[in-house]
């Protein structure tokens, strides 16, 4: 008896399956609501993911034109990709953030006879600080801090956990702050003018 009601369960749940026509778009709008709604719950875990090489502005300032790909890779580590068929282009990829990514950088070598010709990406090679090749006057160089998540207002992360969007949470707080003043103006055309 039990195997025929769990055989009837399954047959019924895959038919009411098959039965569902969603086109691509449609799932892309709403298959992702409630995984994204449990994403912002304060209490579900939401692991720190990091992807890829680990890319410093140290690392990238070692590198020299001239370079052999040993030695870049001493220095950059092993590339993320190495395409077989452009032997002379190496990418480093870096993605980091909780839950899903939200820090990305990209670092793309180019080779020549084996050797370093060209960076192009999120770093460039900073000039030396001290000693030959740096600037006479220091102040001129300007380092930039590692990204920071922007800082949220109690609202705005309360809006989040419950997953409304940016525009919708400004459209509530709106109708929040209407709403007060409608009805202090009702509690103030309701008192009777004897009283204070």
């Amino acid at each position: 008896m039990r195997k025929l009601l769990i055989s009837i369960a399954l047959s019924a749940s895959l038919s009411a399956c098959s039965s569902i026509d969603i086109d691509k778009d449609t799932w892309d709008v709403f298959g992702n609501v409630i995984p994204d709604s449990l994403e912002k719950l304060p209490f579900v875990y939401r692991p720190q993911i990091i992807q890829g090489n680990l890319i410093t502005q140290d690392n990238v300032n070692m590198l020299q034109p001239g370079m052999h790909k040993k030695q870049v890779q001493l220095v950059m580590g092993t590339a993320l990709i190495q395409d077989i068929f452009h032997d002379n282009r190496w990418d480093y990829y870096y993605g980091m953030g909780i839950g899903h990514i939200e820090l990305e950088k990209h670092l793309t070598l180019y080779f020549e006879d084996d050797k370093l010709a060209r960076i192009v990406g999120d770093y460039q090679p900073l000039p030396p600080i001290k000693g030959e090749g740096a600037p006479e006057n220091p102040n001129t160089i300007i380092t930039v801090p590692d990204w920071q998540p922007p800082h949220k207002t109690l609202f705005e992360e309360v809006v989040n956990m419950v997953g409304l969007e940016t525009e919708d949470a400004e459209a509530a707080q709106q109708a929040i702050e209407a709403e007060a003043q409608e009805k202090s103006a009702e509690e103030a055309d309701s008192k009777p003018a004897d009283q204070p």
